[in-house]
């Protein structure tokens, strides 16, 4: 499989062009590589569709956001259409090329509603369950008053002169016959005489419109959640457009996340993780207990399977990654101070393995045989007379 290029590089522009700059970009191509002036070039068919999903990515705010931070690998996952065909091309994009060679990708009749894009902030709580959320966005409607003809009640749109209401105008550039959208009706073919008084004649006003969304658990930064025929709405005859809902999850206090896995600290005392025992650990559904095993260190990572996050697609559970944190007490009792003396004369007369280890290394350090010095003091005493000694 041939390896994708970097889709900055496909448009040619830095990585810090703007909306406008990738769009100018992405228009040039469009038109070097279009397939009516590239009749049976396979390359410049690659090519156009190569662009056009460069462009689809670099024009959407969070795709690109993923992109720029994660490259290709980044965008697995995310809604992102398919360009098979060159037609495809022409059914997401065809506005773009101001109606280009002959009428292909022209948008024909009533023109669909414009996309709506908005970000909902819910907590990780709300992500691993799932939640409904009530928002309110501002769209464009219909007119109440003249049904969004634009036209005052009781009158009608007239032909547009200038196109005989065909809503293209052919134009000569050399070689080429380019049709572009009549400038005097916008492309619909009729201009409006007798405006109505609600709308000034644009058919449409912005309200106010509240929605219920439903997120489903598992969404992570970045989801993208399309609502069907819930962004502005179109001409008379059109369907509306889309809302798209960008899910942002905001940072938790106890867990970080790591895709579907959830981490976090427990901290222990010195005799939890020296005898071991049953702890609790906080997960999304509230405390689990644990059995500690003995001897465990500090820093150590305890894997609780199938208590992380649920796949957005297929629910299955990600691991609870437990990270153990030996706390030494800052102040103590009487008691414990006497336990813990107690426990420092043991260690002097039994030492440990690791201890045992860091001696012997001691020993040859300073070169000292198996009858030599064997406690802490006598080690350093003997440090003391080496120093001494070569001075």
């Amino acid at each position: 499989m041939a390896r994708k290029r970097d889709y900055y590089e496909v448009l040619g522009v830095s990585r810090d062009a703007d909306d406008e700059e990738i769009k100018r970009a992405y228009r040039k191509l469009a038109m070097q590589y279009h397939p009516d002036r590239n009749v049976g070039d396979k390359e410049a068919e690659a090519r156009f569709k190569e662009a056009a999903e460069a462009y689809e990515v670099l024009r959407d705010p969070a795709k690109r956001q993923r992109y720029d931070r994660y490259g290709h690998a980044g965008l697995e996952g995310m809604e992102f259409p398919h360009f098979g065909d060159v037609d495809s091309v022409f059914d997401l994009f065809g506005d773009i090329f101001g109606d280009l060679f002959g009428g292909r990708g022209r948008r024909r009749g009533p023109a669909r509603g414009h996309d709506l894009q908005v970000e909902i902030e819910i907590d990780l709580i709300d992500a691993f369950r799932g939640v409904e959320k009530t928002i309110t966005i501002p769209r464009e409607e219909r007119c109440g008053e003249c049904s969004g003809s634009g036209c005052k009640p009781g009158t009608r749109p007239a032909l547009c002169q200038r196109c005989r209401g065909q809503g293209a105008v052919f134009v000569s550039q050399g070689f080429f016959r380019i049709q572009q959208t009549c400038r005097a009706c916008g492309g619909r073919g009729h201009v409006i005489t007798d405006p109505c008084p609600a709308c000034h004649g644009n058919g449409r006003a912005v309200v106010q419109r509240s929605l219920t969304i439903s997120i489903p658990p598992g969404v992570d930064t970045g989801t993208r959640i399309r609502h069907s025929g819930e962004g502005e709405a179109g001409d008379v005859g059109a369907p509306r457009g889309d809302l798209y809902c960008v899910i942002r999850v905001k940072e938790h206090p106890i867990f970080q996340r790591e895709g579907d896995n959830l981490i976090c600290q427990v901290p222990i005392s010195f005799s939890q993780a020296a005898l071991g025992g049953e702890i609790e650990i906080p997960t999304l559904e509230g405390k689990y207990t644990y059995n500690l095993k003995r001897g465990i260190q500090s820093g150590d990572v305890v894997v609780i399977s199938g208590k992380g996050m649920p796949a957005l697609r297929s629910g299955r559970r990600g691991d609870l990654l437990v990270q153990i944190i030996v706390e030494t007490p800052k102040r103590l009792t009487k008691r414990q101070e006497e336990l813990f003396r107690e426990l420092a004369e043991i260690d002097k007369k039994h030492v440990a393995p690791q201890r045992k280890s860091f001696l012997e290394k001691l020993r040859s350090f300073f070169g000292v045989d198996e009858q030599g010095p064997s406690t802490g003091q006598d080690l350093e005493r003997q440090a003391t007379d080496s120093s001494d000694a070569n001075e």
